[in-house]
């Protein structure tokens, strides 16, 4: 079990962090070790920075055909998130109706299942955006126990 251990204990795995280029600034997403502006003067100046915990859709599609192994899903959301800061990422949008998802609307990264693998079980997570009002988008308190 030491391969999982170390999986699990790998920090860009499952934490949100990228690289930033200690020279010019750009921020890269997944981490670089090196910076396509600096090129070689980066070389031992990317620095691992967490990346911001809001951002907003910019661009996305609903999958209606989805891909071998995610069939069961669709249709669902995958849309170009770009996070405060500028760095933008492709993820799936989970939490809401498709039908819901709009260009601007508020969301945020969450750690969650991508899939299943094979007989054995094992079990891949990652990351995709819900928006912030999770668990329940509705304007009611998630508390009070009404419908």
């Amino acid at each position: 079990m030491a391969g999982v251990r170390f999986w699990r204990e790998f920090d860009t795995r499952y934490r949100m962090l990228a690289t930033k280029c200690s020279s010019c600034g750009l921020v890269y997403f997944p981490p670089r070790t090196v910076c396509r502006k600096c090129r070689r003067s980066s070389v031992g100046k990317m620095e691992i920075v967490p990346l911001p915990t809001k951002g907003n859709i910019v661009s996305y599609t609903i999958v209606h055909a989805g891909q071998k192994g995610f069939e069961a899903q669709v249709p669902y959301v995958m849309a170009i998130v770009e996070l405060e800061g500028g760095v933008t990422i492709l993820g799936q949008v989970v939490d809401c109706d498709p039908e819901d998802v709009d260009i601007g609307m508020e969301v945020k990264p969450v750690f969650r299942r991508v899939r299943e693998e094979g007989e054995a079980g094992v079990i891949h997570y990652g990351y995709k955006f819900a928006p912030p009002c999770f668990p329940t988008c509705k304007d009611e308190d998630p508390t009070s126990g009404e419908d």
